[in-house]
């Protein structure tokens, strides 16, 4: 069986379960007495056939993919997913709104597979239930399908110093966890059982049935998407706020390390580098941004810090919720609330951005490099959460930077050939390739919105979306002639 039959068989599968996934919102839609069922119903068909066809035509090749499929093929076919699903999930969009070109369609639809959530949707609060849903749907089909490529597949590509994560993955789950069935099988189970409890908690502190279901699956995905204008605002509820803090958390933090909670070793999950790492990130983002709005008129000491508590949680997971516009706090915001966009979660979360595992090695790389600078002729080695690692991850954190940096300059200097302002250019530039959300200023802040902008600055982002969703190296890989050498 060639290469090509295994990526080909997997996309037909893929195209089918797709097709299948749609009848879900089509459902509500139809229940809700909406009439966008029907867009569902024609995107579904146009699907079915198409996977189909290639089902029939490569369903030989599925028997030997598991067994016979290299490296490379289950690279092709893990970047084939995320852009067929971006690409045919969009068309809903296109058949169900009217004046919707499909680059806005196909923005939307990356903005929420990669768990973005910018949007050009203007008017949520009068979008049909079913549309509503799918925008859900996708951000939460896409926080696992982040978490089984960073555990699978970057780990053994190497990208960014993921073999580090592969090397952590195995001393925390290679006992508890027989195969790698059954990790996959435990992770989305956990993943299930997170969307569900704040599903319930959502809707015991006052939201409907219809939001809780949605913005549990946006919350635990963080991805930010709402089935509002004002996002939280609309709500504007202190202990639905607390939910979603604790989920956005509960979300960024890796989730093969919650079968040591199972396991009955809490302390181990508490240990680890990582997580401790994000805890305390937070934490100083949080009274960062909480002193200066004290001396905001008018503001308490209470609701200074959770208005601060709730928007640099949701910035700094890159859910991308909002509460109250952090662009406008005053010029200090801008810079801070940039830095903040691409701190990121943890590696193995649904989380974007940087991460912080490769903050901890950069930060002890460069200290590292000072110890070496003082004391020449001592040999010194970078461990993490207990266990000597090799320089190569140094390097290989070091080469993420470098990259992403190069990229976010590129696209702010792209994005600004459209006509756009330095604020909009840069934050756009920085929150697509975070997969943060809403950007700063006036245009794409959390008060605005992304449908103004050019469509050639749409298309941009949604290749920006893809980047920094897939790390960078992992579509650069493609134009590699040695990749397709094998």
């Amino acid at each position: 069986m060639s290469g090509l039959q295994s990526v080909m068989a997997a996309q037909g599968v893929l195209l089918l379960s797709l097709a299948v996934a749609m009848w879900v919102p089509a459902l509500a839609d139809y229940l809700g007495a909406g009439k966008s069922y029907k867009a569902f119903l024609l995107a579904s068909s146009i699907i079915l056939v198409l996977g189909g066809a290639i089902f029939l035509s490569y369903m030989r090749a599925l028997t030997g993919i598991r067994a016979r499929t290299s490296y490379r093929d289950s690279f092709l076919i893990t970047i084939g997913a995320w852009l067929v699903v971006g690409a045919f999930g969009a068309l809903p969009f296109v058949f169900a709104l009217d004046n919707f070109s499909y680059i806005d369609a196909l923005f939307e639809a990356f903005s929420g597979l990669t768990t973005t959530g910018s949007t050009v949707i203007t008017n949520l609060d009068d979008l049909p239930h079913g549309l509503l849903l799918w925008r859900s749907l996708l951000q939460w089909m896409g926080g696992i399908g982040i978490i089984m490529t960073t555990v699978l597949l970057f780990p053994l590509l190497r990208v960014g110093g993921m073999q580090l994560f592969r090397v952590e993955l195995a001393g925390q789950g290679e006992k508890a966890v027989a195969r790698l069935g059954q990790l996959v099988t435990w992770i989305i189970v956990i993943y299930i059982f997170l969307t569900l409890c704040c599903a319930i908690l959502y809707w015991l502190f006052g939201m409907s049935v219809f939001d809780a279901i949605n913005h549990s699956m946006t919350t635990v995905a963080t991805g930010g998407f709402s089935t509002h204008n004002d996002s939280f605002g609309f709500f504007d509820d202190a202990r639905i706020e607390i939910v979603a803090v604790v989920f956005m958390i509960l979300g960024s933090l890796p989730l093969v390390l919650y079968l040591q909670i199972l396991l009955g070793r809490g302390m181990r999950f508490l240990a680890d580098e990582q997580v401790r790492g994000f805890l305390l990130i937070l934490l100083v983002v949080v009274l960062v941004a909480f002193f200066p709005l004290i001396t905001e008129p008018h503001q308490s000491v209470l609701s200074a810090f959770r208005i601060s508590l709730f928007n640099m949680t949701s910035l700094m997971t890159g859910t991308g919720y909002a509460s109250d516009d952090y662009s406008a706090w005053g010029a200090w915001a801008i810079s801070f609330c940039l830095f903040v966009m691409f701190i990121g979660g943890c590696a193995g979360s649904t989380s974007c951005g940087i991460k912080i595992f490769r903050i901890i090695v950069l930060f002890k790389t460069s200290l590292l490099q000072m110890r070496q600078m003082l004391q020449p002729k001592r040999v010194f080695i970078m461990s993490y959460n207990g266990r000597a690692i090799p320089q190569t991850i140094g390097h290989a954190v070091m080469g993420y930077f470098f990259i992403l940096f190069i990229f976010f300059g590129f696209l702010s200097v792209c994005l600004g050939f459209t006509g756009l302002d330095f604020v909009t250019a840069i934050s756009g530039s920085a929150t697509a390739l975070a997969n943060v959300g809403p950007g700063l200023g006036s245009v794409i802040g959390p008060s605005g919105n992304f449908s103004s902008l050019p469509d050639a600055a749409k298309i941009m982002m949604s290749a920006g979306m893809l980047l920094g969703r897939l790390e960078f190296f992992a579509i650069l890989m493609l134009f590699a002639p040695t990749f397709w050498k094998g």
